[in-house]
């Protein structure tokens, strides 16, 4: 089983996959409501597709640990997919390059208190892994009438390892 270490959840190492959502002195502001509120906007939801809509949810997910077996990973061919904690909270990133419309190696990276994610449209993830506790996330996604969600399980998982 091939081995993926983690690395700590950068703007710069994730840019090939998506958005970091978090709020640190890099990100510009603006001030609304009278000035009494910073408006920060931190990502762009993309969607394509027929009567496609931007849709938002929450989701409750159960803590994994490490080392966490990846045995498959997905992609939305029609629109970005954001997760945001509602908590701090530590979570698991994993995205694959594509090669061909296929996965190629996996990356991991971990998310800490503080941050969310917003994979581009298209990009090969792991599923939503939550670490130390059960966390809820607000999800930001595409509905319509087209299949949004193209799965791969691989011939042999990979370990990410803590």
């Amino acid at each position: 089983m091939t081995e993926i270490r983690p690395r700590n959840l950068t703007r710069e190492g994730f840019a090939p996959f998506g958005d970091v959502i978090e709020i640190d002195e890099v990100v510009a502001n603006q001030p609304i409501n009278g000035g009494s509120t910073q408006r920060f906007d931190l990502a762009t939801a993309t969607i394509s597709g027929t009567n496609a809509q931007v849709q938002i949810s929450m989701a409750r997910a159960k803590p994994f640990s490490l080392p966490y077996e990846l045995k498959m990973v997905e992609r939305h061919p029609h629109g970005s997919q954001a997760f945001v904690p509602v908590r701090p909270a530590r979570f698991l990133v994993v995205v694959a390059p594509d090669e061909n419309g296929k996965p190629g190696m996996p990356q991991a990276f971990l998310a800490g208190p503080g941050q969310g994610i917003n994979y581009h449209q298209g990009t090969w993830h792991g599923v939503l892994t939550a670490l130390d506790a059960e966390t809820d996330f607000i999800i930001v996604d595409r509905k319509g009438d087209e299949p949004n969600c193209d799965t791969v399980t691989f011939d042999t998982p990979f370990s990410v390892l803590a």
